[in-house]
């Protein structure tokens, strides 16, 4: 894996996982099969040294999630244009790892990961909710084996 270009931009490990823990969506990359790239924005929850994400029973991630577990997640932060310099202020993370179906009580620990993330508020509507339309959800797990951050502040 290549080093940060820019060292004097980078986050340290916490200041990333923070980010990561912070920010409400992502973009998660994939390549298929045939070697092409995939990437698709989603929702997610963080918990322990791993990212949760739920989708549909079908569709183009999961294949290629089949054919190649390796992805990449990044998250942006706050950003500001700064037009006089021709550039921006931004904070980023990136996660490197392993993308892996999960059942049973991680499946339900991760669904509910989201509905505290994105609903704390009707929680108890959320575990409901749950129970409905668990069979037609797939959960899976980004164990994380690398976290980098960048920011120019």
């Amino acid at each position: 894996m290549t080093d940060m270009r820019r060292k004097d931009r980078a986050l340290s490990e916490e200041e990333a996982q923070a980010l990561l823990d912070r920010t409400e969506y992502g973009v998660l990359s994939t390549v298929g099969g045939d070697g092409r790239p995939y990437g698709v924005p989603l929702n997610y929850c963080v918990i322990g040294r791993a990212v949760y994400f739920h989708c549909a029973v079908e569709g183009q991630k999961l294949e290629h999630l089949k054919n190649n577990r390796a992805v990449s997640f990044c998250v942006v932060g706050d950003t500001h244009l700064i037009p006089e310099k021709f550039s921006t202020r931004y904070e980023s993370a990136i996660v490197t790892g392993e993308a892996e179906e999960v059942f049973g009580s991680v499946k339900q620990a991760a669904l509910e990961g989201l509905i505290r993330k994105y609903s704390p508020s009707r929680f108890e509507e959320g575990l409901a909710y749950i129970a409905r339309a668990q069979s037609q959800t797939r959960v899976f797990r980004i164990t994380i084996s690398r976290l980098t951050g960048k920011a120019r502040k």
